[in-house]
Formats: C-alpha cells, structure tokens, sequence
C-alpha cells in the first residue's frame, strides 16, 4: 500500500496558499480547512486544483442527515477528493452523506475523536466512556460501516484501527513529524515511516514543509520516507 502525502494550507490568504502550494513540489494532496476555506470560500479550492492538485476539504460536517447529505454534494460539486463529517453524528448522518456523493469522485472521511481531547475532556466534559482508543475504535468500525470511506485518528490509534477495519478503508492520520523537524505543539506524533508501517493511506503534514526554507525538498523526503 501506498501511502500519500496531504500539505495543509492553514493559512489566511490567497497569495500564502498559492505560494506553499507552488513550493511543495511533487505534493499532489492539499488540505483546505474551515480557516481557509470561511476567508476565501470555493474560488480557493478552485485555484488550488487549477494548479493541478487535489483537495482534502476539511470542514468536518456535523448536523442533521439532510444538511449534512446537502454539504457532502455541495463539496462533491466542486471537486473536492475528500471530505470530512464527524463520526459521532451517527449512522444516519454519515449514511445520508454517503449516499449525496454516490456517483461521484469524493470520498468520506469519518473524523473519530480530535487530537486535542483528553482522556479527561473525552469523558467528563463529552460524555463518552472508555478511553480515547476504545472510542476511535468503535466509532470507526461504526462509521465504515455506515459508509464513510474512510476515518481519521490520530497516530496512537493507527495499528488497533487498520486492524478493526481491514486492508480497505482509508486511514488518515495527522500528527506526523519527521525526525529532522520540530515537534512544535504536538506531542503525540510518528514519524512518516512508523505512520506508513502502522497502516496510514495517507498522512497530514504542515509545519515541518511550510517553515522548511526548501519546502518542495521537505515534501521529497517525507514521500521518500513513506514509501521506502
């Protein structure tokens, strides 16, 4: 298996995405979130896949079946490979979602629980039991299930969800930090290498390519590093 590589454009304008998108070289994945995307709407995803890239549209839909299965054409409409709803949604909302994008290019991915949360937070501030693993677990056989293409977990959860859900199923993973960046604010983190041998389809990465002073040499020796 293969495993590919997603740039993150977090960033606030055009002229910035643009530039990091021409500077990462062979990258072919961008990811255009909810910072991006509320500053500059569709034109932006527009631009980026007019340079010939494909976008991961992150936006993680979370509402009723209908608005959500309303977005998930809506995102498919406009190109966008990937998509993210939240996996706690339900089975409903991820089944309508499926079923808006049926015919088309775009596929759903399931986001199971975020990065930021805590054991703690997981259970006493959300109301979810167990421990962040269990939830990843049940949430992303729950959501494949339903028919997302796919789900999202942090590196932590990647082995015990390759094995849950087979071969198939995309697994996108952020967190990923090579072993020449810094880690900045992340603490739970692999290395592309372990990322790619636990089972990721594809890994997020931003920092450690933008704030390289060479970013399409950054963007060759994390490719190189997936698949060696």
């Amino acid at each position: 298996m293969t495993t590919e590589l997603i740039v993150v454009l977090d960033m606030d304008s055009r002229a910035e995405a643009l530039a990091a998108v021409n500077a990462s070289g062979p990258c072919q994945w961008f990811k255009i979130g909810a910072q991006l995307f509320t500053r500059l709407g569709p034109e932006i995803v527009k631009e980026v896949q007019g340079l010939g890239k494909k976008v991961f549209l992150d936006l993680k839909y979370h509402d009723i079946p209908n608005t959500v299965a309303h977005a998930a054409r809506a995102a498919a409409d406009l190109g966008a490979g990937l998509i993210t709803i939240h996996a706690s949604g339900g089975c409903a909302m991820i089944e309508a979602a499926r079923k808006a994008v049926e015919g088309t290019a775009t596929r759903i991915l399931a986001v199971t629980v975020l990065t930021s949360i805590s054991h703690q937070v997981l259970n006493e501030e959300i109301g979810f039991s167990g421990t962040p693993e269990e939830t990843v677990k049940r949430l992303a056989a729950q959501a494949v299930n339903a028919g997302a293409h796919g789900i999202v977990c942090s590196p932590l959860e990647l082995n015990i969800t390759r094995q849950v859900l087979g071969p198939e199923p995309l697994i996108v993973t952020p967190g990923v930090r090579p072993e020449w960046a810094s880690r900045d604010d992340q603490a739970r983190v692999m290395t592309p290498r372990e990322a790619a041998r636990a089972g990721a389809s594809m890994v997020v990465v931003g920092r450690p390519i933008l704030k390289h002073p060479f970013p399409a040499e950054a963007v060759s020796l994390i490719l190189e590093e997936l698949n060696s």
